[in-house]
């Protein structure tokens, strides 16, 4: 796998559970979620831009 996917993901990864340490779970999955579509949206912009 290519590093300016992968880091960016953990980061979020580790960024969620520090925010989220005070969430319920499914508070904690949808945030995840969107997270996770908003890194694959701007992956996918990047992508079509280049």
């Amino acid at each position: 796998m290519r590093p300016d996917i992968v880091i960016p993901v953990l980061m979020g990864c580790a960024l969620l559970w520090w925010i989220g340490r005070g969430m319920g779970w499914s508070t904690r999955l949808v945030v995840a979620a969107l997270t996770l579509l908003l890194i694959v949206g701007i992956l996918l912009l990047e992508r079509s831009l280049q």
